[in-house]
C-alpha cells in the first residue's frame, strides 16, 4: 500500500467512526419530533439538506462536478437509484424509531456489516473467507429461529440492513464525492417532497408558520442531522473495502441498542434476544477473523 492509500484509508476510517457515532445517537433527535409524521420529516431532511449541500457546494466552488455527473448518464442512473434507496431507508428508521422499535432499527443495523460483505462477493468480486461465511450462516440462524420459533419476521431490520447495504454499495461503484452525490440524490427527491409538504400533508405541523419557534429550528436542523453522517459515510465508502466499512457499522446499533433499552425502555423479548444472540456471535466470528487476517497481512508485509 502506498503513502497515499495509507493516508485515505486513515481517512476513511475516522470518517466511518463519525458518521456511525452520529447514526447511533440520531434517534434522540427524532424521538425529540416524534410529534411529527414520519413522511413529513422525510420531506423536512430533504429539503434542509438541500439547501445545506447547495451553500457548501458554493462554499467550495464545486459546481462543475455537479455539472459533470448530469453529463454522465451511467452515473446519473446510479444516483437515481441510490436517491430512492435512501429515501426508503430514511422513512423506515424514522417510522421504527417513533413508534417504539428502535431495537428492531439497531437489530438492522447489527446485520447490515454482514450483508455488506456478501453484496461485495456478489457484485465487487470480493472473497469471502471460511470464517466469514460462518458468520454470515450464525446471521441467517438468529432470523430462522425467530421466523419458525416465534412467527415472526423481523421485516424492519431485514428492510434497513439490505436498503443501506444497497446504498452503499452503489455509492461506492459510481465513485463520486460526497456533496456532490448528495446533493444530486437530494435535489432528485426534492420535487416530491416540496409537493407533500405544500399540498398534501394535513397535520397540525405541516405548516411551518403555526409551528413554535423550537419545533422549526428542530425540522431545519434535520438538514444537518441528515447530511453531516451521510457526507462521512459516503467519503468512508470512496475510501474503504466494503467489507471493512462494515466493520464500524457496529457503533451505531450499539449506541441504538443502549438507548432503545435504558433510555427508552423498549421491551427485549425472548424472540428478540434469541435473534440478537445469533447476529453477536456472528460479529464476534466476524471481528475476530478481520483481525486475524489483518494481523496475517501486516506480517506478511514485514517479511517482504
Amino acid at each position: 500500500m502506498t503513502p497515499e492509500e495509507q493516508q485515505r484509508a486513515k481517512q476513511g476510517v475516522l470518517l466511518a467512526i463519525g458518521a456511525y457515532t452520529m447514526w447511533g445517537i440520531a434517534p434522540i433527535y427524532f424521538k425529540a419530533i416524534s410529534d411529527v409524521s414520519p413522511l413529513e420529516i422525510l420531506s423536512h431532511r430533504v429539503i434542509w439538506s438541500f439547501f445545506l449541500l447547495a451553500l457548501l457546494l458554493h462554499i467550495g466552488r464545486r459546481w462543475r462536478s455537479v455539472v459533470d455527473v448530469f453529463k454522465s448518464k451511467k452515473k446519473m442512473a446510479y444516483l437515481l437509484s441510490t436517491s430512492v434507496i435512501i429515501a426508503a431507508n430514511w422513512l423506515i428508521f424514522i417510522w421504527a424509531v417513533n413508534a417504539n422499535h428502535m431495537l428492531d432499527a439497531s437489530l438492522g443495523y447489527y446485520i447490515n456489516p454482514l450483508i455488506n460483505v456478501v453484496l461485495g462477493m456478489i457484485f465487487l468480486g470480493e472473497r469471502l473467507r471460511k470464517m466469514q461465511w460462518f458468520a454470515v450462516a450464525l446471521a441467517a440462524c438468529g432470523v430462522i429461529v425467530q421466523l419458525v420459533a416465534f412467527g415472526s419476521v423481523p421485516v424492519v431490520a431485514i428492510a434497513l440492513a439490505f436498503s443501506f447495504g444497497f446504498y452503499g454499495l452503489l455509492r461506492k461503484k459510481v465513485s463520486l464525492d460526497a456533496q456532490t452525490g448528495l446533493f444530486i440524490e437530494t435535489l432528485v427527491l426534492l420535487p416530491a417532497a416540496a409537493v407533500y409538504l405544500l399540498w398534501f400533508a394535513n397535520s397540525p405541523t405541516s405548516n411551518m408558520a403555526e409551528n413554535p419557534l423550537n419545533l422549526n429550528i428542530l425540522l431545519i436542523a434535520a438538514g444537518v442531522i441528515t447530511t453531516l453522517p451521510l457526507l462521512c459515510f459516503t467519503g468512508a465508502a470512496t475510501r474503504l473495502k466494503l467489507s471493512t466499512l462494515g466493520f464500524f457499522q457496529y457503533i451505531g446499533p450499539s449506541l441504538m441498542f443502549l438507548l432503545a433499552v435504558l433510555v427508552y425502555g423498549e421491551a427485549f423479548t425472548s424472540d428478540k434476544a434469541i435473534t440478537f444472540a445469533f447476529i453477536w456471535g456472528a460479529l464476534l466470528v466476524f471481528s475476530f477473523d478481520g483481525l486475524k487476517t489483518n494481523k496475517q497481512t501486516r506480517n506478511s508485509a514485514l517479511v517482504k
